[in-house]
């Protein structure tokens, strides 16, 4: 992942979404000891700020509370137009491969189940989605947040090119 500079959560109004929990078990001398893992998406749609995390607990809201709390030390800021991506892009984590393609208004969130809880918890509403590869919601949630650190808004890639923002 990229370096980003930390965003202070308590200034968000923060929605959170359980992805995925998973039943653990780690086998010991006296048995198997049970505890639960969570996959949590949290973010602000009206900031477009996303994050995700793991929680793990013997129950299952104390790891979607672990979670949670990982997922607000993980906040990023993602580039977007005001009703959907500027351009396709293409995000990869291991061997999940998530496609973000633009959509016109009135779209909707092409997507399913990782993917979907990403790209809204950032408040993007009119994105098409294709999920290839891996169908593990843990490479899948951060394939489609790769994705989504690739955009770039107009002005940073005029400063990246040198070039003044109306050759663009």
């Amino acid at each position: 992942m990229t370096n980003y500079e930390r965003i202070d959560p308590s200034t968000l109004n923060l929605k959170e979404q359980v992805v995925s929990i998973n039943r653990v078990t780690k086998v010991v001398k006296g048995g198997k000891n049970l505890s639960f893992s969570a996959l949590v998406v949290v973010g602000d749609p009206d900031a477009k700020v996303v994050g995700f995390g793991t929680g793990k607990a013997r129950e299952v809201p104390a790891a979607i509370k672990k979670g949670i709390e990982a997922a607000k030390k993980n906040l990023r800021k993602i580039n977007v137009l005001p009703t959907t991506i500027a351009h396709p892009v293409l995000g990869r984590f291991g061997s999940g491969l998530v496609l973000l393609k633009p959509a016109p208004e009135g779209t909707g969130v092409i997507a399913g189940g990782p993917v979907r809880a990403v790209v809204q918890a950032a408040g993007i509403p009119n994105v098409l989605t294709k999920s290839i590869g891996s169908h593990n919601p843990h490479n899948v949630v951060r394939a489609t947040i790769a994705a989504l650190e690739q955009l770039r808004d107009k002005q940073a890639v005029a400063d990246l090119r040198g070039l003044p923002l109306e050759k663009i």
